[in-house]
């Protein structure tokens, strides 16, 4: 059934995609000596910019591209997208160039020093790159080691100076004249053309042209279609997490309120979401989605057919987690060569947080919900009809059960069935689950239903 929907998705982006854009050219000349593919990076670097990179680097190729011009101004971002996208530069048999109109830190450095010709705007930076977490405290050192590896290995292959390139990273590295112990290098635009990590400054990309005798190439700039937005937007790691908690959310509230059918159509739909872009960008695999889809049924199983909760359950949702990490993270097959543990760790971890949230704010939901306190507004009442204000229980005899004890007939998660007397009554425990069979004793009667804990 998902498949079926991806393909849907699949189809209609393509359609949407048919009304993109085709690049469009920056100058006039009509018989241009060369061409030079331009593509932006000035974001966050993440999947979405790993999208556009390989878009670029596929539409130069078919253009026959002389060099493909990069012009960045980023932050940095994940160092895992960055990786890919400095290999890909490192692989490329067309130059690569970037214009760095402002900043380049952190990752952004990294995609810089792979270049083969970097050019700086006056006021420019490029550098910073510790690598740090969400709060921007540094990572822990075998973090630090991997990346001051890769700075090292992309300066020594560009022909750059790989102590530099390692001082961005760490701190403990002293270069004489260029940094103290305890800092990492930042450089400005006149100090990168001094240790030769910038070729010249430039104003815009036409002086770049000039500087370098070019100024009669086409510049072809890349144009993003409806479809490369849609997928960039459901790439983002933020995204994915609320999809996945979109998932969690409604598979959970489903179960705890069989046949409303809203919170299950939700947690579908943001499946489709979740896996449609992952799928058409290559990532995530048939059989990934596949697991995925086996974990909800054992879940399923395990919560309706079997008592308890045991290996079907637990095997369950490991396979959800499984499946959902898995489509995030670049491997082929059961091949993980190329997956660095990095991007394995991060992918794993928006799928436990996002979980665990979803599955936080399902509970409390729930719980305000059947607790007559709802955050729905004019969709649920929000008064009570007392008795001493005249109103009368269309049913006497449940509240006549207010008080007795009995047995839960069915388990309760929380509704179910409670056998009193030999009498079946529709019941939702207080808090948390009941087990079939297990001694029960009615608390109240609310809401039309009667409220039971454990005797």
């Amino acid at each position: 059934m998902i498949k079926k929907s991806v393909n849907i998705i699949m189809l209609a982006l393509f359609l949407l995609n048919l009304a993109g854009l085709r690049a469009q050219s920056l100058n006039d000349s009509s018989n241009p000596s060369g061409l030079i593919y331009k593509f932006d990076i000035k974001q966050e670097i993440a999947p979405p910019v790993w999208h556009n990179t390989k878009k670029a680097f596929r539409e130069a190729k078919e253009l026959n591209a002389d060099i493909i011009l990069i012009h960045m101004n980023t932050y940095g971002g994940m160092v895992e997208t960055a990786d890919s996208i400095r290999t890909a530069i490192l692989q490329s048999k067309i130059p690569v160039w970037v214009f760095i109109d402002n900043n380049a830190a952190s990752a952004g450095a990294l995609i810089s020093i792979a270049c083969d010709s970097i050019y700086m705007r006056s006021g420019a930076n490029i550098g910073a790159a510790t690598v740090v977490d969400q709060t921007g405290k540094p990572m822990p050192d075998k973090y630090q080691s991997y990346m001051r590896s890769t700075m090292r290995s992309t300066a020594e292959a560009t022909g750059r100076d790989p102590d530099i390139a390692q001082g961005m990273v760490d701190p403990r590295v002293y270069i004489e004249g260029v940094t103290d112990t305890g800092q990492v290098i930042t450089f400005t635009t006149t100090e990168a053309i001094r240790y030769k990590f910038c070729n010249a400054q430039a104003e815009s990309i036409e002086e770049i042209l000039r500087i370098t005798g070019k100024q009669d190439f086409k510049v072809v700039e890349q144009q993003l279609s409806a479809t490369d937005k849609i997928i960039g937007f459901l790439t983002k790691p933020v995204i994915s997490g609320l999809l996945i908690m979109i998932i969690i959310g409604g598979i959970y509230f489903e179960l705890q309120t069989p046949g409303i059918g809203f919170p299950l159509a939700a947690a579908a739909v943001a499946a489709m979401l979740y896996f449609a872009p992952l799928y058409i960008e290559g990532l995530a695999a048939n059989w990934e989605i596949l697991v995925f889809i086996i974990g909800l049924i054992l879940l399923m199983v395990e919560l309706f057919a079997i008592p308890g909760f045991g290996v079907a359950g637990i095997s369950g949702i490991i396979l959800i987690v499984t499946g959902l990490t898995l489509s995030m993270i670049d491997n082929i097959g059961f091949d993980f060569t190329g997956v660095r543990l990095n991007g394995f760790i991060q992918a794993f971890f928006i799928v436990i947080i996002a979980s665990f949230f979803s599955l936080i704010g399902s509970f409390f939901l729930t719980r305000k919900l059947f607790g007559g306190h709802t955050m729905f507004g004019d969709l649920a009442l929000l008064t009570t009809q007392q008795t001493t204000e005249g109103y009368v229980s269309a049913d006497a005899h449940y509240m006549e059960m207010k008080g007795k004890t009995g047995t839960a007939f069915t388990m309760l998660r929380p509704a179910g069935k409670i056998d009193i007397e030999g009498q079946i009554f529709d019941a939702v425990a207080e808090a948390g689950f009941i087990e079939k069979g297990e001694a029960i004793r009615v608390v109240k009667y609310e809401n039309a239903q009667l409220i039971v804990r454990k005797a």
